[in-house]
């Protein structure tokens, strides 16, 4: 007898949880008391290594699975579980990512290690190895790329930075540039931060509009009293959330110095 089909399982839905802002559609704030909590934890200045890196790892694990579930394709999936040798039911079925779809984690040297290696590693989990690679790029900030290694084309591929701290943009639209002209035709480009600016946001919507922007926190620390009570966006060219030496204010301190115990 073949096994009845279960209509619960015809389509599957995803819901992020976040902020209403005006930056566009493809700007995602989260709403996430979890990641939140851990993310106040990893910019306290009482906070050093190694719990530093552990928090990384939480929050980009869960960073993932959010941007999985909202950007990556889903296909249904039939099968047969332990209890189908006693029952012709016994069959599981749900739509799953598909998992043959490639994907390619850049790291971007050096805040971006970490988070990179633990989005490569959670991938290889639930895609398809064989289609799963992690790109490295040396940048630093304000001097350019120094060096990379990039594995091939990115065809028909999903492209994701996660890099936490976004500032200027520059990074990320410099980064953008190098696969876009060399590179070929990813299926989309997906960033992944801990905080973002609004700096940052004009400036990657500026050049690279296509770009899905995922954060668990906006800082525009130092807009005024009356920008601060508006909805983000609303005022965007009002919206200020950089320093004079182009640091997130409230922000973390620089990422790359507190993750590799570096401050040079």
């Amino acid at each position: 007898m073949k096994p009845l089909k279960d209509s619960q399982y015809d389509h599957s839905t995803y819901t992020i949880s976040e902020r209403k802002h005006h930056y566009g559609k493809q700007v995602h704030l989260l709403s996430d008391p979890f990641l939140h909590s851990h993310l106040a934890t990893l910019c306290s200045t009482d906070t050093f290594q190694p719990l530093i890196n552990e928090l990384i790892t939480t929050l980009y694990s869960s960073l993932i699975q959010i941007v999985a579930n909202a950007e990556f394709a889903a296909r249904p999936m039939i099968t047969a579980s332990r209890m189908s040798e006693f029952h012709p039911e016994g069959i599981f079925e749900s739509p799953i990512i598909d998992p043959d779809v490639p994907v390619v984690s850049v790291n971007l040297a050096r805040a971006g290690t970490v988070p990179s290696h633990v989005c490569y590693s959670s991938l290889n989990y639930f895609m398809n190895p064989k289609n799963v690679r992690q790109d490295h790029i040396n940048i630093a900030r304000g001097a350019g790329i120094s060096g990379h290694k990039i594995g091939g084309p990115v065809d028909d591929s999903i492209v994701i930075f996660p890099d936490p701290m976004a500032a200027t943009g520059g990074t990320i639209c410099e980064v953008m540039d190098l696969y876009k002209k060399n590179h070929g035709n990813a299926r989309k480009y997906i960033a992944v931060h801990c905080i973002v600016t609004p700096e940052y946001l004009k400036q990657v919507q500026l050049h690279h509009p296509e770009l899905a922007v995922y954060a668990i926190r906006l800082d525009r620390g130092l807009s005024s009293e009356k920008i601060l009570s508006t909805v983000p966006g609303t005022h965007w060219e009002e919206e200020k959330g950089l320093n004079e030496h182009q640091y997130i204010v409230p922000g973390g301190g620089g990422f790359g110095e507190i993750l590799n115990n570096s401050y040079v």
